[in-house]
């Protein structure tokens, strides 16, 4: 019916930052890279002074500025010697604002509390959940705080598949309590290698999910009895949980053009596109022809007790509002 997604992890980079030999950004090169002048000396000395008085006022002046640089340059040190803070908790703020950078600003979206319940799951394990890409992380989901945006590309889509897409994206979204949001349609092709930041067609935001009609020669793995492709890409911020972001359905339409022929071909179709969104959220395939997420269509049309049971469960994946 399909085959799996090709996940990427494309975790937080500093292009467009200089780093020193060692690995770390100094503190110059952000500022560099942000067009900013440099830092004013902190002090400048006074012209001598003979009094007593200003001597005194002097020497204070000195202690205090001893003092100030003793904080900065420890300040400096810790940072140095510990990169992993200034990678924490300072270049994720900085790395937006860098010319060209390829994230978007932090908490874009985000809430401060779920913006849906997962329903009730079934008593049942026959789901698969996608392998995560790190041993400390046992899967991946959407973030549940932030609505799953999506977009789809109208060219080439068969006549009859009119509201095809949104009904399936209902069923997923009631299977996992994530809320999908309907941003019309977009010119983006579809690819294997996706830009996660495009401010020009999106603003100031994580792509959202591209649907597109299309077909293998435009996209090869639709060849064969591939009906569709799903899949999502994951982005981190440091010390937080990976989390899914810009996933892609590629639907053949040739192929989607033959089962509308067929009795009940309409049916079938919305059952492909839900298994193919159901990838999107992180549903693997299973050995069971009961489930949806069997590897391929046996006739069934809907969501199986373990397919809920995975899905409600990657509806309550972590909120993370520093991506």
């Amino acid at each position: 019916m399909d085959r799996e997604w090709y996940h990427e992890d494309r975790g937080t980079r500093a292009d467009g930052v200089r780093r020193s030999p060692s690995g770390r950004v100094p503190q110059w090169s952000i500022d560099d890279a942000l067009g900013r002048p440099a830092a004013p000396p902190a002090w400048r000395p006074a012209p001598t002074m003979t009094t007593t008085t200003t001597r005194r006022r002097r020497l204070t002046a000195r202690a205090r500025l001893r003092l100030g640089t003793a904080a900065v340059l420890a300040l400096v040190a810790v940072l140095y010697l510990t990169p992993s803070l200034f990678d924490r908790f300072v270049l994720p703020v900085a790395l937006p604002h860098v010319p060209g950078a390829d994230v978007p600003p932090r908490g874009v979206g985000a809430h401060d509390a779920p913006l849906g319940t997962p329903p009730r799951a079934p008593a049942s394990t026959a789901y698969s959940l996608l392998e995560s890409p790190v041993e400390s992380q046992e899967w991946v989901a959407y973030d549940p705080c932030r609505p799953v945006h999506y977009v789809v590309r109208p060219d080439g889509a068969p006549a009859g598949t009119e509201g095809l897409i949104q009904e399936a994206v209902a069923e997923v979204s009631a299977a996992t309590g994530l809320q999908f949001v309907d941003d019309g349609t977009t010119t983006e092709a579809p690819t294997e290698k996706r830009d996660l930041y495009q401010p020009e067609l999106y603003g100031e935001a994580w792509v959202p999910l591209l649907i597109t009609w299309t077909s293998p020669a435009e996209i090869p793995g639709l060849a064969g009895d591939v009906a569709g492709l799903g899949g999502s890409d994951y982005a981190q911020t440091p010390g937080k949980p990976l989390v899914y972001v810009g996933g892609q359905v590629q639907l053949d339409a040739p192929d989607a053009v033959g089962t509308l022929r067929v009795p009940g071909g309409r049916a079938y179709l919305k059952a492909t596109i839900m298994h193919e969104l159901a990838h999107v959220v992180g549903l693997d395939h299973v050995e069971d022809p009961n489930e949806l997420m069997y590897h391929e269509n046996v006739g069934r049309v809907s969501f199986g007790e373990g397919d809920r049971a995975g899905l409600a469960r990657l509806g309550a994946g972590p909120c993370v509002p520093e991506l």
